[in-house]
């Protein structure tokens, strides 16, 4: 029996994804303000002094934190594009993945750096980049799904009005359950979209 020996490398890059995770849960959970470096560790199963010695400060950790998110929340999307099905239902399809993204537990951490981020300028200087990155890469991913032509009067507007839209309902989801309610939305939505968004030819 062949025994697979792990290395130190490996060992350390997994602790710092369990921390890094566990991070993104306590905040999605608890808020900025219920998130401490104690409750991260515990979470992650991670003794304090480890955690302290990979993460000796929050603000180390959250910043971590962030690009992690900024990741894992460009390879979900990635993801869920990848299934989406085609021809009349695409539209509805693609609203529908987005509208589970921005009311996802990743999205809630997310906010809550934002929130934070208001009155805390190492935060936000570190928030700020990948957030910027973070929102083109979704513009540009939604382009795709949505085979919209940006080259056309409101083609770009109407993209963005999508993720405008749908970024509020997710806010708005954080205080109450508003399933039903960003359902119909959506629905119309989606039929302003079929009506309105100037589509690519396959010329083009």
């Amino acid at each position: 029996m062949t025994t697979t020996r792990v290395t130190q490398e490996e060992r350390t890059r997994a602790m710092r994804l369990r921390l890094l995770e566990a991070t993104v849960g306590c905040l999605a959970e608890y808020g900025w303000a219920g998130t401490s470096t104690t409750l991260i560790s515990q979470r992650a199963g991670v003794s304090r002094g480890a955690q302290l010695h990979h993460f000796p400060t929050k603000n180390d950790l959250v910043v971590a934190a962030v690009e992690h998110l900024a990741l894992v929340r460009r390879d979900e999307l990635a993801q869920a594009a990848a299934a989406l099905p085609t021809g009349s239902r695409r539209t509805r399809a693609v609203l529908e993945m987005l509208g589970e993204h921005f009311t996802s537990d990743v999205f809630v951490a997310a906010l809550e750096l934002w929130v934070a981020a208001r009155a805390d300028e190492a935060l936000l200087s570190a928030l700020g980049p990948f957030e910027r990155t973070t929102g083109r890469e979704t513009h540009k991913l939604t382009v795709e799904m949505l085979d919209a032509d940006e080259s056309q009067p409101g083609a770009r507007e109407l993209v963005q009005a999508t993720l405008d839209l749908i970024r509020g309902l997710g806010l708005a989801n954080t205080i109450s359950n508003d399933r039903a309610r960003r359902t119909r939305i959506l629905d119309r939505w989606a039929v302003v979209l079929e009506d309105e968004l100037p589509r690519r030819t396959k010329e083009n």
